[in-house]
């Protein structure tokens, strides 16, 4: 089991796609998950890797998928990254289809907690590995232009803080990303417009997937670091140590 394998989701598009080129590049094969069939093949395509049509919100998939994966090799570096909003900024918390609620939910953070509960036994059988996580400043501050989406990375960050001394202890390091604005679809027209407005400065998919790898790569467990266009990466301090 020579061959070091990454896992990255929501890996279509943004910062997934980034954090795929650069761990591809780093040596590592990638496999490229999303429920975005042409732009997953694409960037399997492009980093040399293989393209996974995944539910991350579905565990019974999961642990499909972590069977799969164990067969292909060392499973060394996971980046749990998919993510959605809510459709429109314009539509108030109380008018937000309770449909749609639900899907930040699961795609948020059953994602990830999905995720990590399916991937990181298959590091630990195969002597360790390292997950990283992408929340986002919304995970530490309140950001009511999307109460719920705000809710699920609050989530995610609280997740990654609770587990992650179990996890170090069983050799899996868990870590996780806060962006603030990124450069990304996801992020357009109207929610870019308002926060140009306040002069926000916007990081590129790859400032982010830059300090993603990183992370794998080096990051102490249960890192949480905030991430801002123009400044460098910042830990932030639990209150609680794990």
């Amino acid at each position: 089991m020579s061959e070091e394998i990454a896992v990255v989701t929501g890996a279509a598009s943004g910062v997934g796609a980034a954090s795929a080129r650069r761990l591809a590049r780093g040596g590592a094969a990638v496999v490229v998950v999303d429920v975005d069939d042409d732009g997953g093949k694409r960037v399997a395509d492009e980093v040399g890797g293989r393209f996974v049509h995944l539910d991350v919100g579905d565990p019974t998939a999961w642990s499909t998928f972590a069977d799969d994966v164990a067969r292909e090799g060392r499973l060394a570096l996971a980046h749990l990254n998919a993510g959605i909003l809510t459709a429109s900024e314009d539509v108030p918390f109380l008018d937000t289809p309770v449909e749609r609620s639900l899907a930040l939910l699961r795609v948020n953070l059953d994602g990830v907690i999905f995720g990590v509960r399916a991937l990181a036994p298959v590091m630990i059988d195969q002597d360790g590995g390292a997950i990283a996580v992408t929340a986002s400043l919304a995970g530490l501050i309140p950001y009511a232009g999307d109460p719920v989406y705000t809710a699920t990375k609050h989530g995610v960050v609280g997740f990654v803080r609770s587990v992650t001394g179990e996890l170090r202890r069983a050799g899996v390091r868990l870590t996780a990303v806060c962006p603030g604005g990124i450069d990304t679809p996801m992020v357009a027209g109207e929610r870019k417009a308002r926060m140009d407005e306040h002069g926000a400065r916007f990081l590129s998919p790859d400032d982010v997937a830059a300090a993603v790898e990183a992370l794998l790569r080096s990051g102490d467990a249960g890192t949480i670091q905030y991430l801002e266009g123009g400044q460098s990466p910042r830990t932030i301090e639990p209150t609680l140590r794990p």
